[in-house]
């Protein structure tokens, strides 16, 4: 639920290079350099805080060739923009081989590539473009309206201004710009497949639970952007809290355990107004969010922004109203307490609320049974 705050390379040569370097780095000591830039990623992910921070016959040929040209052209519009038909296979030599239908293997490369570019760029915030990729794929999908039935993740309208301005959208440019080259390198998923894919690695690779994902996503234009304020105020309290996920279809228990996406990253206050990390560890997927909730002291932080929390001990920490909202509310609280004592229990709400709301609002073609799992990269 990195939206409620709304805020909260290093490779080397080109997309199409990382991509290469993803599958096919077999020599030792390529493998070896792996393996040490994901134990480094790994280790820094819990670091502490010691602050917050012519004629008639002579045109037949062309008039025919512009024919043909025009049905190739409709063709590949119409097929580029439907993902649930064949997508067309380029060959060794640039042929089409014919038209393909992407497997599980399919989405599991696009997996890797953004494992590998999470690995790779350690130049935002705490070490990781992780969190932000996850509030990328949440603010995407947390638009769905049950009752008009619109917004919600299929359609990637964040493409377009209106929509990409939005204030709780501020800084997610830079989880979009993030993905742009793994788009290019598998041109034949849509956007929108790819932003809640990539919220689902982003999640399991910093260690949180695994996500079935499917996909049948498609990608639509400009006038289908949703309006602005559909995604919650991390300044309000519980009532808004219910009201905003409850257009979405989702009850107490659900709201609570799609706060603990708070377990990640941070707030900005050339985004949000809000500063400061939520937990010691933000770019670990753990209960820890709820532990402090529960554990330690807060008091109202004295200084020129918007009103917000601070741990009393160490004055690193912070929590939005939003955030002690669910301490305050008797029915939030007692998921908050269960969340805090077992993290089991929340990886397994965390993980099914958050299928949920990846799926809000799209028609797909395939049944839940169909969902699949795709491997951490770190599991290897």
């Amino acid at each position: 639920m990195a939206s409620v705050a709304r805020s909260c390379t290093r490779l080397g040569s080109s997309a199409t290079a990382a991509s290469r370097s993803c599958t096919t780095r077999t020599t030792a000591s390529s493998t070896a350099r792996r393996v040490c830039i994901r134990q480094t990623f790994q280790n820094s992910s819990r670091r502490g805080y010691a602050s917050g921070s012519s004629g008639a016959s002579s045109r037949t040929p062309y008039i025919v060739g512009a024919l043909v040209l025009a049905g190739i052209g409709g063709g590949a519009y119409y097929l580029g923009n439907n993902p649930s038909l064949s997508q067309a296979k380029e060959g060794t030599s640039g042929e089409t081989r014919g038209v393909f239908t992407p497997t599980k293997d399919d989405y599991q490369k696009v997996y890797n590539l953004i494992a590998l570019r999470l690995e790779e760029k350690e130049d935002y915030d705490d070490g990781s473009y992780g969190p932000i990729i996850v509030r990328l794929a949440w603010h995407c999908s947390g638009t769905y309206d049950k009752m008009t039935n619109t917004g919600g993740s299929n359609g990637a309208t964040m493409r377009f201004a209106p929509e990409g301005d939005h204030g709780a959208n501020a800084g997610l440019k830079a989880a979009r710009d993030f993905l742009e080259p793994v788009k290019q390198q598998f041109p034949w998923i849509t956007y929108s497949d790819l932003w809640t894919l990539a919220g689902v690695c982003a999640i399991q690779e910093m260690q949180g639970p695994v996500i079935p994902w499917r996909p049948g996503r498609t990608d639509r234009d400009v006038s289908m952007c949703t309006p602005d304020g559909r995604l919650p105020d991390g300044a309000k309290e519980q009532s808004h809290l219910r009201a905003i996920f409850g257009r979405m279809g989702f009850d107490d228990r659900e709201i609570v355990a799609l706060s603990g996406a708070h377990a990640m990253g941070r707030c900005h206050t050339d985004r949000s107004g809000f500063e400061g990390p939520w937990t010691f560890s933000p770019t670990v997927v753990t209960n820890d969010y709820y532990k402090l909730l529960m554990n330690e002291k807060w008091s109202f932080r004295k200084w020129d922004g918007p009103k917000q929390y601070q741990d009393v001990a160490s004055k690193s920490l912070m929590m939005l109203p939003t955030d002690m909202a669910l301490i305050k509310d008797k029915e939030f609280k007692k998921h908050v307490e269960r969340y805090a004592e077992d993290n089991d229990v929340f990886f397994k709400d965390f993980r099914d609320v958050l299928v949920k709301l990846l799926e809000l609002g799209v028609p797909f073609q395939t049944k839940p049974e169909d969902r699949m799992e795709l491997k951490p990269t770190t599991a290897d």
